[in-house]
C-alpha cells in the first residue's frame, strides 16, 4: 500500500506535459536494449528460416503457376484438336451425305430408264403380237371366206368349182379391198 501512496504522490508532480505519456529514462534504455537483442537474435536465427521458408514457398507457388498455365495451354490445344476433329467429322458427314444423295439420284434415274426400256420392250412385243396375231387371224380369215365362198357357190351354180383357182379369186378380191381402204 504505501507504494501505491508513492506513485499517486509522483503522479500529481509530474501530472502535467509529457511526462505522462513517456515513461521514465531508465525504462525506455532497458526497453531499446532488450528490443535490439530482440531484433539481432531475431535477424540471426529466425529471420534466416522465415526468408527461406518464404522463398521455398513462392517457388512452389510459381512453380504450380507455371504448371497450372502449361495445363491450361494443353487444354486449349486439346480443345482446339478436339474442335477441329469435330469439324472434319461433320465434314465428312456432309460429304457422305451428298455422296449417298447423289448415288440414289443415279440409282433412281438408272431404275427409271430400266422401267421405261422395259416398258418400250413389252409395247413392241405386245405390238409385235398383236401384228402377228392380226396376220394370222386375216390368212384364217380368207382360208374361210375362200371355203365358205366355194360352198356357196357350190350351192349356188351346183357344181364343184376347183379350189385353188377359187382361193386364187378371193386372195385377189381381199387384196383389192385392203388396198381401198
Amino acid at each position: 500500500m504505501d507504494f501505491l501512496l508513492l506513485a499517486a504522490e509522483s503522479g500529481a508532480e509530474e501530472a502535467s506535459g509529457l511526462g505522462i505519456i513517456l515513461p521514465a529514462a531508465a525504462e525506455l534504455f532497458y526497453g531499446a536494449i532488450s528490443f535490439l537483442i530482440v531484433f539481432f537474435a531475431l535477424k540471426k536465427f529466425a529471420f534466416p528460416n522465415l526468408n527461406a521458408m518464404l522463398d521455398e514457398r513462392r517457388e512452389a507457388i510459381q512453380g504450380k503457376m507455371e504448371a497450372s498455365d502449361a495445363a491450361l495451354a494443353e487444354a486449349e490445344r486439346v480443345k482446339a484438336t478436339y474442335a477441329s476433329k469435330i469439324d472434319d467429322a461433320r465434314t465428312e458427314g456432309n460429304k457422305i451425305i451428298e455422296d449417298a444423295k447423289g448415288t440414289a439420284e443415279a440409282l433412281r434415274r438408272d431404275i427409271v430408264a430400266k422401267a421405261e426400256a422395259e416398258a418400250q420392250a413389252i409395247v413392241a412385243r405386245a405390238q409385235a403380237e398383236v401384228a402377228t396375231e392380226r396376220d394370222r387371224a386375216l390368212s384364217e380369215l380368207r382360208a374361210e371366206v375362200g371355203t365358205m365362198s366355194v360352198d356357196l357357190a357350190a350351192k349356188i351354180v351346183e357344181k364343184e368349182l376347183d379350189a385353188s383357182a377359187h382361193q386364187g379369186l378371193v386372195d385377189e378380191y381381199i387384196a383389192r379391198l385392203s388396198r381401198s381402204n
